[in-house]
């Protein structure tokens, strides 16, 4: 009697497996079917500022001002860039004019983050640039860049943490802050083996405070941000004052590598603009988007790029480029003058900025998440916001758990140019998105003249960087170049833009959107082979998840919402059709 009992209940929990399994090959089965419908279907911002965000349940509270926001783009910003980024670039690449690598990189933050603002205001959601890019150019390309953005936040957030015990140990005096307080384990990868516990309870103090409160999270990121900026006024009048101008042209004069340099330096420094597009991620939680958006965003890369140029200025007055610690370098550069107390300064006051950064940028990162979950892309649970709190607490303790393993084990170096394609792949589609909405959507134009020209364009900045980078004759590149400004004059003169007077709006169009897709496909050239061989690993991996679950999921959850039909193998009930959206 016990054997049959337990025969019969070993039948029924094995039945509903076999029923998940049979579906699951039935949705397989029917991929090419799916990703045809689904990889261009587009939502209207009506439908995710409305539908979408109700799958979240409950609504992120909106507290937040346009000096919230000022505050967390800057101190989003200011502690990856100069503490992160400015030893190694001028070190190995730029040199003494290593500012000058942060204003180039700044121009090209600077137009991105006029693309963002525009897109932001017209659809203030969570999602940021999955959003934008989902209902321009359709779910798959909002997706590959939501995941792209996902990956940036997690290996920088989970490398700048790694940073804040450099320069920890530097405020304690500890002289050797490459090794000091970590863990070095025998057997493991080079690179990967020097365990950082100080970086992995930070993420996760920083989890904890993100889950409580998004507006009490702010100000706690107001007070470090203002702290910092005087901290760094100390430093800029310091090394203004206590440094020698000769250092400038020591040893081998302000562009020691040459005008090729300074661009690579560009490239490697971008990372230092990491975050202003966190502040478009907190759209659902502004009290007025459309006016504290474009302060918030523009504002902050405006006040970070002047910050960032004369940080860079002063290092370089203090310490000879050839001279500069890759680690720590703004600690070890007053050691080098005989500021050993100041040294100490710095290495607090570098923390401080390195916390304000990384709560900016795990709040970011939550939200993208967040609105990944809504679109059934990943598992809905991530998707869902704590009614009391008004977080998305699940995306923010399981990011966090993710930063904290990646921090453990893994440099900086590893990551670091990874993490700059991904971005600057993301603010290019960006770019294209916003002349595509505008003279498309918006405007009502043919699209096949908007895709001739944004095909045109990408293709003289691929071969402008491509002839830069093989050293070609200078007619090459000027023909390339040339190429660019008569096709984008020759589109804004033949094709016409609608302005839309009642919200804000890139000025001067198509120009800085063009100008934006130029400058990242340029950048995008300067990284190492490498750099695209992981990224290229990472690419198939995502569109694999995406072809495995993604397409099924939000096939099943968003066709069913808007009554599409689709015959299930084991039920002969028919929904009734309606259309989708493709671009």
């Amino acid at each position: 009697m016990e054997a049959k009992t337990l025969t019969n209940m070993a039948t029924t929990q094995t039945a509903p497996n076999s029923i998940c399994i049979s579906k699951y090959l039935y949705s397989l089965s029917q991929t090419p079917q799916r990703l045809r419908k689904r990889m261009l279907a587009t939502w209207t911002p009506d439908q995710e500022l409305n539908q979408v965000r109700q799958r979240s349940g409950a609504d992120m509270k909106r507290k937040l001002q346009w000096y919230d926001l000022v505050a967390l783009g800057v101190g989003g910003m200011l502690g990856v860039g100069v503490f992160v980024t400015t030893g190694t670039a001028a070190l190995e690449k730029s040199g003494p004019s290593v500012f000058i690598s942060f204003i180039i990189a700044g121009i090209s933050a600077l137009l991105s983050s006029l693309c963002y603002t525009e897109f932001s205001v017209q659809i203030p959601v969570a999602g940021g640039a999955f959003s934008y890019l989902r209902v321009t150019f359709g779910e798959f390309v909002g997706y590959f860049a939501g995941a792209n953005i996902l990956m940036e936040y997690v290996l920088s957030n989970a490398a700048v943490a790694r940073t804040f015990t450099e320069y920890l140990s530097s405020a304690f005096g500890v002289h050797n802050s490459t090794t000091a307080w970590r863990v070095q384990v025998d057997g493991l990868i080079k690179g990967y083996d020097m365990l950082d516990f100080p970086a992995v309870a930070l993420i996760l103090l920083l989890t904890l405070c993100l889950c409580h409160s998004t507006k009490d999270s702010s100000i706690l990121n107001l007070i470090m941000t203002v702290f910092h900026v005087v901290f760094f006024a100390f430093i800029i009048i310091a090394g203004f004052l206590h440094g020698n101008s000769n250092n400038m042209v020591r040893p081998d004069g302000l562009t020691p590598h040459g005008v090729r340099g300074l661009l690579d330096g560009a490239a490697g420094v971008y990372f230092s603009y990491i975050g202003y597009d966190s502040v478009s991620t907190m759209a659902e939680e502004i009290q007025t988007p459309s006016k504290s958006l474009p302060v918030g965003i523009v504002g902050s890369v405006l006040i970070v790029s002047v910050l960032y140029c004369l940080m860079a200025l002063s290092l370089c007055f203090m310490v000879p480029y050839n001279k500069i610690s890759e680690s720590a370098s703004f600690s070890m550069a007053f050691q080098h003058i005989g500021w050993k107390w100041a040294a100490n300064v710095v290495g607090a006051g570098a923390c401080l900025g390195i916390i304000a950064s990384l709560l900016v940028a795990m709040l970011g990162q939550a939200r993208y998440l967040c609105v990944l979950g809504r679109a059934r892309l990943v598992p809905p649970w991530f998707a869902q916001v704590h009614p009391s709190t008004g977080t998305p607490l699940n995306a923010t303790l399981f990011l966090g758990l993710c930063t904290a393993t990646i921090a453990l084990f893994t440099e900086l170096k590893i990551v670091l140019e990874m993490i700059n394609l991904g971005v600057l792949l993301v603010f290019y589609l960006v770019a294209n998105a916003l002349i595509y909405r505008k003279y498309v959507m918006i405007s009502h134009n043919p699209r096949s003249h908007t895709f001739l020209f944004l095909f045109l364009l990408s293709f003289c900045a691929l071969g402008f960087s491509i002839s830069w980078q093989f050293h070609e004759q200078w007619w090459n590149i000027s023909i390339f170049g040339g190429s660019m400004i008569i096709i984008t004059a020759l589109f804004q003169y033949m094709v016409p833009c609608l302005r839309q007077d009642t919200e804000w709006s890139v000025p001067f169009m198509p120009w800085p959107a063009a100008m934006s897709v130029f400058l990242n496909i340029f950048l995008m050239s300067t990284l190492k082979m490498s750099a695209f061989q992981t990224f290229g690993i990472w690419a198939c991996l995502i569109t694999l998840f995406y072809v495995l679950y993604g397409v099924h999921s939000t096939y099943k959850a968003e066709e069913f919402e808007m009554g599409v039909n689709e015959v299930n193998p084991n039920s002969s009930i028919l929904l009734p059709k309606v259309d989708i959206q493709v671009i």
